[in-house]
């Protein structure tokens, strides 16, 4: 049978920061789109977006949405997801869901393509996009797993404040502004805009990123834990992890302390490895201070690794510093990206 010269592909929060991304980047990628559909909330109907210089007006979002649509991105918090995705998916959809709503779902596939692509063969209509600060380590993990074996990881994340939405960035600049003008401010979204405090994020570090579980781990932290172990098929391999916010608007950097099964591995075989690796750039001549930064990834798709240095201590650890957009391979590129292995292995047609 000929395949399709486009598809029907909708966007479920369409004018959110993450939804505007995943415009752009179908849009940058030439995804093959026959019908664009972008829906929302009803308050946000109407809006006009430009996509390959043509205005699509936003509908509402609804159920009945998704007739004809091939491929639904979703992006508009987790309720929205659980209420609409079924209904797309009886349509006949493939939902790529970037929210948290399946990805724990043992029916749902969670994938990131460089990983673990082949998983998108056991969807039951609906894909779950991993959380963003656990995208961009498993992108670096995942060659050394494959060579060398993995059997503990230690991560310390530095996230950027896009990372709650618009809302909080524009916290950070308006506090920002009100510190350097000696003015006084009230912070009301950071560090989750639910919670009973809310602090100060501009020239601060707040160590709690979603609210506290019973085991005194963040929810966010806990994500990257179990994820972590979903994505790589190892319920076994050790995962620890502490999330920051910090006072960066775009870009998620993280500090990765990890234990190979294989002790005789030296750096040079490990950044040989990486700076091969899919989806992967190497930044990492610490002589010259080159090093992945978060002003320096904004925009890009690819994950960028540095900093790796042997542990003094354990013969099979070592550390490394890995940056990404985390509006990019940590949401939208990834959902787009899983949506081109859709297409190129034939599953969508």
């Amino acid at each position: 049978m000929e395949q399709k010269k486009g598809f029907n592909v909708a966007v479920v929060g369409a004018t959110g920061a993450v939804g505007q991304q995943m415009i752009k980047t179908l849009e940058n990628r030439d995804f093959p789109i026959a019908k664009l559909t972008l829906l929302s909330s009803k308050r946000s109907a109407g809006t006009k977006v430009t996509y390959k210089g043509k205005e699509v007006i936003v509908e509402e979002a609804k159920p009945e949405s998704f007739k004809g649509i091939d491929i639904a991105l979703f992006s508009a918090g987790g309720g929205v997801s659980k209420e609409l995705a079924p209904h797309a998916v009886e349509h006949g959809a493939i939902c790529v869901d970037n929210t948290s709503a399946f990805r724990m779902d043992e029916n749902v596939p969670l994938v990131v393509p460089e990983v673990n692509e082949e998983d998108l063969h056991k969807h039951n209509g609906i894909i779950a996009n991993p959380n963003c600060s656990t995208i961009q380590m498993v992108v670096a993990l995942q060659p050394l797993k494959e060579k060398y074996g993995l059997s503990k990881v230690l991560v310390s994340t530095y996230q950027a404040v896009s990372g709650s939405g618009a809302a909080a960035v524009e916290e950070l600049n308006s506090q920002t502004k009100a510190i350097i003008q000696n003015e006084s401010f009230e912070p009301k979204i950071l560090p989750v805009k639910s919670d009973k405090k809310h602090y100060q994020i501009a020239f601060n570090a707040v160590p709690q990123i979603d609210v506290f579980t019973e085991n005194g781990f963040t929810y966010e932290e806990m994500k990257m834990i179990n994820e972590t172990k979903k994505i790589m098929h190892d319920k076994e391999l050790k995962v620890a992890a502490t999330c920051v916010r910090i006072p960066v608007a775009t870009g998620h950097s993280e500090s990765v302390y990890f234990e190979i099964e294989n002790q005789d591995v030296s750096v040079a075989d490990v950044k040989e490895l990486l700076s091969s690796a899919s989806g992967v750039v190497l930044q990492d001549e610490p002589e010259n201070q080159i090093y992945p930064m978060p002003a320096d990834c904004v925009g890009s798709n690819d994950v960028f690794v540095g900093r790796i240095r042997k542990d003094l201590d354990a013969k099979n650890g070592f550390h490394m510093w890995v940056v990404s957009d985390n509006l990019l391979k940590g949401a939208a590129w990834n959902s787009v990206q899983i949506a081109e292995s859709l297409v190129k292995l034939g599953i969508v047609k």
